[in-house]
């Protein structure tokens, strides 16, 4: 872990998929001046990622939001939230049905089969539930079809989400839920036209989060994050790192957007592990 002004940070991600690597080798080629110079480790699983950080393993960690409340819980809220893609700052889940279901609203989908990504992602499983309760379903009564496709990568992968939609269309589910991203690509995009309609969306909340321990002295950690916040969508060099990692703009955090997981976290006794 780097301790002094000038090391290079130590920056964790999980490797969800080979793409991951010229992503992080780009932003370690971004950062490569004296004040801001990094360097990256990949790991299998958010589980491994947060542990690390926690050990003192790595300086910072890109955590999704369930693994940024895995390590606000785990230590006593002895972190720092540094910044967010724009995407992350504004997530929320759909609710998507074969087109010409004629539904609408939470009440539609308490009565229906709903198709679930990974235990382990919010955006797929934890706050799909958290939200139909808060609007008044009976959540412990529902037909649920769980596709634990990815556990551990809290969703990243998408795999999970996809199979939702499969048994959506397959007959075998009535209604899956989806990340706003995956709704926003595939879904109602060129790739599945006119197969499914929206029948609900959520509020929106936090996503993603580049995390650190409150240990990492803020005149390591500041420096990095102004380049961050700098990336330009205007330059090119920047707008490829940008696109790959799907965002137009990296944001200072949204912090009040992760209380619903937190409470969903409370509600539904989610594994620590994860």
């Amino acid at each position: 872990m780097s301790q002094l002004i000038g090391a290079p940070l130590l920056v964790g991600a999980v490797a969800y998929t080979p793409n991951v690597v010229p992503i992080w080798e780009g932003i370690r080629d971004y950062f490569d001046e004296p004040d801001t110079a990094m360097d990256f480790v990949l790991f299998s699983n958010y589980g491994r990622l947060v542990d690390a950080l926690r050990a003192g393993m790595i300086d910072i960690a890109w955590n999704t939001n369930l693994a940024y409340a895995r390590t606000v819980l785990q230590t006593d809220g002895h972190v720092r939230a540094l910044a967010m893609r724009d995407t992350d700052a504004a997530f929320s889940t759909v609710f998507v049905a074969a087109a010409g279901s004629g539904w609408s609203g939470p009440g539609d989908i308490g009565a229906r089969r709903l198709a679930l990504g990974s235990a382990d992602s919010a955006h797929a499983a934890i706050l799909p539930l958290h939200y139909l309760r808060a609007a008044g379903v009976n959540v412990d009564h529902m037909q649920l079809k769980r596709f634990d496709s990815d556990i551990g990568k809290h969703g990243d992968t998408g795999r999970s989400e996809l199979d939702a939609i499969d048994a959506v269309l397959a007959g075998d589910a009535d209604v899956a839920a989806i990340g706003i991203t995956v709704w926003e690509n595939i879904g109602r995009g060129e790739l599945m036209p006119g197969m499914l309609e929206q029948v609900w969306q959520t509020e929106t909340y936090s996503h993603c989060m580049f995390t650190a321990l409150d240990t990492l002295p803020e005149a390591v950690s500041a420096p990095w994050v102004a380049k961050l916040l700098a990336m330009d969508w205007e330059v090119p060099a920047h707008r490829r790192i940008l696109e790959l990692e799907g965002l137009t703009q990296w944001v200072e955090p949204h912090l009040d957007g992760y209380a619903g997981l937190f409470e969903a976290i409370a509600e539904q006794g989610v594994d620590s592990r994860w």
